[in-house]
């Protein structure tokens, strides 16, 4: 098994060789260059897809708690498309290992977002290729992780991930989101300018509703008399629920999907495509919702509440001190992040592994807490209901947020095929 010095090396001339591919089209969807080299599709891996798996947790653990949740999500992407091109190319190359590939690969682009998590990432580079046998199969499959590393990572130079010039910067007035001091910003007010990943397009939406609509109104009176801390129509189930989902979406789809993978596995390749769909799609979903979060700028129930008074709605009435159940995230209503990544990511299932996919979810918010679903359409509808009894956003936001998710899914999957 090669060093890792030897393997930094490599990498930074895999980072040279590839560095004009930032421009090239080939590399602008931030896809690695996937598609660059026409060929017959190559055999099957007869290797395990529990590397895949492995990775796909040091993934997850090395982006958080690090990482606030939306900020990360791109970074999965990354680290996941990398993954899959990396298995694309060790198959075509031959006696290669898609294991090496795999742990090379996502160690490179964990490691260029993460360095303070080098130490952790090498050590769990040397235990994966520990198990690799020595010899020339090791060492193409490692080349082909860093040569999959090296291109995305050059595809993203300039795309404006992690770019602090960018804030919020709507003024204040009746429906607009403002920070709640001593906060001067949304979180993250620059991921909806980075480059999406896998699509060209972004999924248009009709906006929030106007606040005199009945549309408006009905959605308010839902979430005013519902999501309030002291709500008398909320029930037990209804406030669990809320708690329940009221957690890192990536942390908790990223991880149902791969222990119901360890139970039910696939081959090394068809693993390796499926996560580069999930977080292909939860990246760019999470960058149209923040785009619109910080360019529409739509306001919290909170503040609707507290300012219902004065917005031209006489079916609306104010309510004082009226707080939602659930702490309200430092961003606008409109779209749901939550929504986003749920719906994106549930959508990558249901497509690639049906519709009656049993995920056992884990929530980060109540420990020990645990849910399965009989189909994956009841997820959704009590993850979707849940930000709306935990008082956090409007029903036309969700509904706005699955839908990109739902079609950033399928346009990212297509993409992919």
């Amino acid at each position: 098994m090669k060093n890792l010095r030897s393997r930094a090396v490599l990498v930074a001339a895999a980072l040279l060789a590839t560095s004009t591919l930032a421009s090239s089209p080939a590399a602008s969807d931030g896809s690695g260059g996937k598609h660059r080299h026409p060929h017959h599709d190559p055999p099957a891996s007869t290797e395990s897809a529990q590397v895949v798996l492995d990775w796909q947790r040091t993934a997850i653990a090395t982006v958080y708690p690090a990482t606030p949740i939306p900020t990360g999500i791109p970074v999965l992407g990354f680290t996941s498309l990398a993954i899959d091109d990396a298995v694309t190319t060790s198959l075509r190359w031959g006696s290669s290992s898609e294991t090496a590939a795999v742990a090379t690969a996502a160690h490179d682009v964990l490691l260029h977002y993460n360095p303070g998590a080098g130490a952790a990432l090498d050590a769990q580079l040397a235990t994966t290729l520990a198990g690799v046998p020595d010899g020339a199969a090791e060492d193409r499959g490692a080349r082909a992780g860093e040569r999959a590393a090296a291109r995305m990572i050059a595809s993203r130079s300039g795309d404006g991930y992690g770019d602090t010039t960018i804030h919020y910067t709507l003024p204040p007035g009746i429906g607009a989101w403002q920070p709640v001091p001593p906060a001067t910003d949304m979180l993250g007010a620059w991921l909806g300018s980075v480059r999406p990943l896998v699509i060209k397009h972004p999924v248009r939406v009709d906006g929030p509703d106007r606040l005199t609509s009945a549309d408006y109104t009905t959605d308010y009176n839902e979430v005013k008399l519902l999501g309030s801390m002291t709500s008398a129509i909320r029930s037990q189930a209804q406030a669990d629920t809320a708690v329940f989902f009221n957690t890192n979406p990536a942390i908790m789809q990223g991880d149902a999907l791969i222990r119901n993978l360890e139970s039910n596995p696939k081959s090394l390749e068809q693993t390796a495509r499926l996560f580069a769909a999930l977080h292909g799609a939860m990246a760019d979903s999470v960058i149209r919702c923040w785009q619109l979060k910080r360019d529409v700028g739509f306001w919290r129930p909170f503040q609707a509440v507290a300012g219902a008074a004065d917005d031209g709605n006489p079916d609306t009435q104010p309510e004082s001190g009226w707080t939602s159940y659930l702490p309200t995230p430092p961003y606008s209503d409109y779209v749901t992040g939550h929504g986003c990544l749920t719906g994106s990511a549930v959508e990558v299932i249901r497509t690639v592994l049906g519709e009656d996919t049993q995920l056992e979810l884990r929530s980060l918010s109540l420990t020990g807490a645990v849910r399965t679903y009989p189909t994956l359409t009841a997820l959704e509808y009590d993850a979707l209901n849940s930000r709306i009894w935990g008082g956090l956003h409007f029903r036309d936001a969700m509904s706005d947020g699955y839908s990109i998710g739902h079609q950033t899914a399928r346009m990212v999957m297509k993409r992919l095929d």
